[in-house]
């Protein structure tokens, strides 16, 4: 009887242990990061000049869990200002506290002061990144997050050699944050960037930089996960390897049918996942970005390099291959790519498209101006250079939304975004004075919890069009449709993929063009939506989309943290 006792108690004991496993890893695992911002000095272009940073490294460490795990990230500022953290592309369920952009759903992490952060990664799987998100910061504080499969999973393809990533990223000589602020008090152009760079390296096309080129140390025959993040302030990338073909396998966090292709073109904002096979002649072969700008407006128009380099004994070409990238303005070939990119949509990563909608919603998207008495302005026509979502150019308050809402104080915004323009126009011909000026307010879009929402963004001719990178906080979301022209409501949505569209976190809105984006307002909170070309967003292109509580605890934001930073005006 003893033994029989024994025996069961034993064997008890193993299945709870076993169901406490696998709990533990249906939970996900719990990791601890410390990030300390502070001044760095950093030599580049010839010259030395302090930069912010996180741990004093640029780009910043790299964040690496696996999908269903959560990260306490705790923020100390040593820096001069207030600065926030976003986490760029991570769904955060009902955990808008921790979201990050400045004075949306917190204020900022003011100077000599610390602020914990958590961070709940859910469906994401790939590979997403995270930012600073004030003012102009996050053009030295990022870095890279990594979700690898949960354990006991794999990669949608065969298991990769090895991996790494490479950050698009760029160096100015000025002081960023000087920049943007003499940008916006003359109401010009801020200026562009001096060199763009790979993983914190302008490349040898620079001067005083051939000696610091990143390099990539590959085996011949060997598969290679790339991990490209395009972390660059105010430019599209396109991407490409010399005599090497690329397989792009994900983009944002999910994963896609495998693309084979020459080149990428990545917004700022996005990340793509790419494989790449060392199947070359043993040698050197460049690695380049450069920019993709179908506009009028001023941009950096150079070229960054790395080098993949093959091990072995081999002797050193006098000129290194250099990969064939489309021309700056090449809005095909852009297009051309964009246009292949599908979901995977497999057994193990399936698609959810909603197909009944409750809620449609019609957005354009523009550059516009504010006018000057006197023509006092540094902008157009003397004016002050200014961007909008349905003609309302977004005003940022001194009390972050979030907590004006959860509280409910009145006076920091209004809830009565429209969910249609004001009037139509012909919107990508000749718009004339057509929305030139838009409105100045705080405004924000409601939707019901549950809602299956569309929403078209609309391209348009007034001011200097371009491609907008449109980006969404709490949430990916399913592209459906783009196209060129003024969205016909009648014929534009039966071509609409509801199949296998690309479900990401920022998708560019092509020139004079639309894009239709569908998703389930599943995750209550208030949400940040913005063009994810910086000074864009400095001049306006956001709102904020609030999607309301559902009718049960488990459907509502989670109630605040115990400390959040401080408004400065509350």
């Amino acid at each position: 009887m003893g033994l029989e006792k024994m025996s069961s108690t034993l064997w008890f004991s193993g299945l709870i242990f076993l169901s406490s496993l696998l709990l533990c890893m249906a939970a996900g695992q719990v990791h601890y990061y410390d990030f300390v911002l502070k001044e760095t000095n950093f030599t580049k272009l010839c010259s030395t000049k302090s930069i912010l940073t996180v741990n004093g490294s640029f780009p910043g460490p790299t964040i690496r869990v696996h999908k269903g795990d959560t990260v306490f990230v705790n923020v100390h500022n040593q820096g001069k200002y207030g600065v926030t953290i976003h986490w760029h592309g991570v769904r955060q369920p009902r955990n808008p506290w921790s979201d990050g952009p400045e004075n949306i759903t917190q204020c900022p992490i003011a100077p000599n002061t610390s602020f914990t952060q958590e961070v709940i990664f859910s469906t994401e799987e790939g590979t997403l990144w995270w930012h600073a998100h004030s003012d102009w910061t996050r053009a030295t504080v990022h870095g890279a997050i990594i979700i690898l499969p949960k354990p006991g999973t794999t990669y949608p393809f065969p298991k990769p050699y090895a991996e790494e990533t490479l950050i698009l990223g760029e160096w100015y000589k000025g002081d960023v944050m000087a920049i943007i602020t003499e940008a916006l008090a003359t109401g010009g152009d801020p200026n562009i960037s001096n060199a763009f760079t790979i993983n914190g390296q302008p490349g040898d096309l620079y001067n005083c930089s051939n000696g610091t080129t990143y390099r990539l140390p590959v085996y011949s025959g060997k598969t290679y996960l790339l991990r490209i993040i395009n972390s660059i302030m105010n430019e599209e990338q396109f991407f490409g390897i010399a005599k090497h073909n690329l397989t792009v396998v994900g983009s944002d966090g999910a994963y896609l049918k495998p693309i084979n292709t020459n080149y990428i073109m990545i917004t700022p904002g996005q990340t793509m996942d790419v494989l790449v096979t060392a199947n070359q002649s043993p040698s050197l072969y460049y690695i380049a970005s450069t920019p993709f700008a179908d506009t009028a407006a001023p941009f950096d128009n150079t070229t960054t390099t790395a080098i993949l380099q093959y091990k072995g004994n081999y002797t050193v070409p006098s000129t290194i291959p250099f990969p064939t990238l489309p021309a700056y303005n090449d809005k095909d070939a852009a297009g051309n790519y964009t246009i292949r990119l599908r979901s995977l949509a497999s057994k193990q990563h399936p698609v959810n498209v909603p197909k009944k909608i409750t809620k449609n919603i019609f957005m354009t998207v523009s550059v516009n101006q504010i006018y000057c008495p006197n023509a006092s302005c540094a902008g157009a026509s003397g004016n002050r250079l200014s961007a909008s979502l349905t003609n309302i150019s977004f005003v940022t308050p001194n009390i972050d939304i979030l907590q004006a809402y959860y509280r409910k104080l009145p006076r920091v915004f209004a809830s009565n975004f429209p969910y249609q323009p004001l009037y139509y126009f012909n919107f990508t011909g000749d718009v004339g004075n057509n929305t030139l000026y838009p409105a100045l307010a705080t405004k924000a879009l409601t939707v019901n919890y549950n809602d299956a929402v569309e929403i078209v963004l609309q391209g348009t001719n007034v001011g200097a069009a371009e491609n907008h990178p449109m980006h969404l906080h709490g949430f990916s979301f399913y592209v459906v449709g783009m196209g060129s022209g003024n969205f016909n409501n009648k014929t534009d949505p039966k071509s609409y993929n509801l199949i296998d569209p690309p479900e990401v976190n920022t998708f560019g809105v092509p020139k004079n063009g639309w894009i239709t984006i569908r998703f389930i307002a599943d995750n209550p909170g208030v949400w940040f939506m913005h063009c994810h070309l910086e000074r864009h967003a400095s001049w306006g292109m956001e709102t904020v989309l609030i999607v309301k509580n559902g009718g049960t605890r488990a459907t509502s934001i989670r109630p605040p943290p115990k400390y959040m930073p401080p408004c400065s005006k509350s």
